[in-house]
């Protein structure tokens, strides 16, 4: 008889026996995926860590301007940039804030008249530390964004926009230091600052109700002269590893001793380091389920040939060959296999979300809550062909181990020996 032939009559005969070993598979091969669908996850999480929340690297020095800052800018390891340019410009037709404390005696003979504003140019609003870490916030319209580059719009604070009764869509106009120039600007978002007023008498353009963001462009024209060295310039890169990259190419445009260059990496690895740990943990988990459920599978298999001694014995003394016999158990649990990796997939895509939200999720809420960071979305584990061929290739790898050593035991058996003993 047809060894593959017998295999499905010795399981259909042994059904106790082989609901108990598809169960054990299933339970293993339902681990091990999880394993395989959390290691995505994590993975998945940290590439979008280093892409939402990445590592800040900020440059400040001498000649550092709007187009070096877009060379360091454009430079391969950088995902987002955001030079600043700080000016002071004289509001026109509105109001700014004041002082409440009384003016010192040493300030009293200067000029009063001259109503200054604290004028920002930047690239990126969203990329200014307030921003990104929530403590200030836009309560009307946007930010500035690279798209406003040749637009003349502005974000206000909103004790100046509540003073002048201003909201997103009015304009406001401002003159440049040197009276030179005169901008109309259209307000696209009202922010507001937490910072309170100093508690003694400050200049108008010194209170932090008294500024506004522009795209770099506007402050440039608001700047007297034509100097327009930045204050400095924030890149965002993907991993520490990379701000080397960054510094060698602000070394080799601003030269070696001329600027300060700082890595901001507190809250990337507050968020990444904790996936980490999770993909290494899901990792760990893959080994110690393998090796467990080969250890496992392979007891059981051992007891069911010695359970089977006498069956294994006539067979053999009727010519049947000890590598066919060895092929039938094989083939009896890779069929038990097969089928408890379907039921391990079926259990995934069940039960795959929940498993990343609760371990992922609760890693990042708990650095969000010590590092003060955004924190990044949890997405679906992904359930696809290669982690599905992951586990089957494990699965299989398990039957093959788990027969290894009851092989052996076959390959030694004598069937005289056997048939006597079983007399």
């Amino acid at each position: 008889m047809n060894f593959v032939k017998r295999a499905g009559m010795s399981l259909r005969a042994r059904k106790a026996r082989t609901a108990a070993l598809w169960g054990i598979f299933a339970v293993v091969c339902t681990l091990l995926l999880g394993g395989f669908l959390l290691q995505a996850a994590a993975a998945r999480q940290e590439a979008d860590a280093q892409r939402t929340i990445g590592v800040d690297v900020t440059v400040r020095g001498k000649g550092l301007t709007p187009a070096v800052a877009d060379r360091l800018g454009t430079s391969a390891p950088v995902n987002r940039y955001n030079p600043l340019l700080p000016v002071e410009a004289e509001a026109r037709g509105a109001e700014p804030l004041e002082s409440d404390q009384p003016k010192p005696p040493a300030t009293r003979g200067e000029d009063g008249t001259r109503r200054l504003l604290a004028v920002n140019g930047v690239r990126d609003s969203g990329m200014l530390l307030p921003f990104s870490y929530g403590s200030t916030k836009i309560t009307t319209g946007r930010g500035i964004t690279p798209e406003d580059s040749g637009r003349r719009v502005a974000v206000v604070e909103r004790r100046l926009a509540e003073r002048n009764r201003l909201t997103a869509g009015d304009t406001i106009r401002v003159r440049s230091a040197d009276s030179r120039r005169t901008l109309p600007l259209k307000i696209v978002g009202v922010f507001r600052d937490p910072t309170p007023d100093p508690p003694s008498w400050t200049p108008p353009h010194e209170l932090p109700g008294n500024t506004l963001y522009v795209p770099m462009r506007v402050a440039q024209e608001l700047r007297p002269g034509t100097a327009a060295a930045l204050g400095e310039a924030v890149f965002r890169i993907g991993s520490p590893e990379q701000a080397e990259l960054v510094h060698a190419e602000a070394q080799r445009l601003l030269g070696a001793k001329t600027f300060d260059f700082r890595v901001n990496d507190r809250a990337y690895k507050d968020q990444v380091r904790p996936i980490q740990q999770v993909g290494t943990f899901a990792e760990l988990i893959v080994w110690v389920i393998a090796l467990a459920g080969a250890l496992i599978l392979g007891l059981i298999v051992m007891l069911q040939v010695r359970e089977r001694r006498v069956e294994l014995g006539v067979l053999l003394s009727m010519g049947e060959t000890r590598q066919k016999l060895v092929g039938q158990h094989l083939l009896e649990v890779a069929a038990v296999a097969l089928p408890a990796v379907a039921f391990a997939a079926l259990m995934g895509q069940l039960a795959g979300q929940e498993l990343g939200d609760a371990l992922l999720g609760d890693r990042q809420r708990e650095s969000v809550a010590a590092a003060g960071a955004p924190r990044a979305a949890v997405g679906p584990p992904a359930m696809d062909v290669v982690v599905l061929g992951k586990v089957a290739g494990i699965g299989l790898g398990i039957s093959l181990v788990s027969t290894a050593a009851p092989g052996l035991v076959i390959l030694r058996l004598h069937p005289r020996s056997i048939l006597i003993q079983g007399a």
